[in-house]
């Protein structure tokens, strides 16, 4: 369904931002999910034993994130609506993912806040911004029910 709202250039400009920021994270995805511990690169002896001991599912979780984070900037490029369910489930899958890595492991007391807080915090800022632009853009009447 045509919206029949343009949406201005720079609509444009952050969906596809957002799109090129979903493919990298299936790219890193698909990198640990075929790689396994050697797409970490040198590590040392403790990073290697916790991605081990990391549960099956937490790679199908990593996936449902990335992936439902590309789908949504997709959706948001053809205009439609469903962008928004796909940015939560993306979202909802960061949850998960760090939500186990931070509460579950002793990741935080191994490397310290410092050095494994920031990027996963701002992976959930930007998954929580694309809900809140594709909002604001059904809002706007530049996505549609599609």
């Amino acid at each position: 369904m045509a919206t029949g709202v343009k949406p201005p250039a720079w609509f444009w400009i952050v969906a596809i931002v957002l799109v090129l920021w979903g493919a990298m994270g299936c790219w890193a995805w698909y990198m640990q999910f075929t790689l396994g511990a050697a797409a970490m690169g040198p590590v040392d002896d403790w990073s290697l034993k916790y991605y081990a001991a990391l549960p099956s599912w937490y790679n199908y979780v990593y996936a449902v994130s990335v992936f439902g984070g590309l789908l949504g900037a997709l959706a948001l490029l053809l205009k439609e609506r469903r962008a928004i369910i796909l940015f939560w489930i993306s979202l909802l899958g960061v949850i998960v993912m760090f939500g186990y890595a931070f509460a579950a492991t002793d990741l935080i007391a191994h490397k310290g806040a410092a050095a494994t807080v920031p990027f996963p915090a701002f992976i959930a800022a930007v998954a929580i911004f694309q809900i809140w632009f594709a909002g604001m853009a059904a809002r706007k009447g530049w996505i549609g029910a599609r």
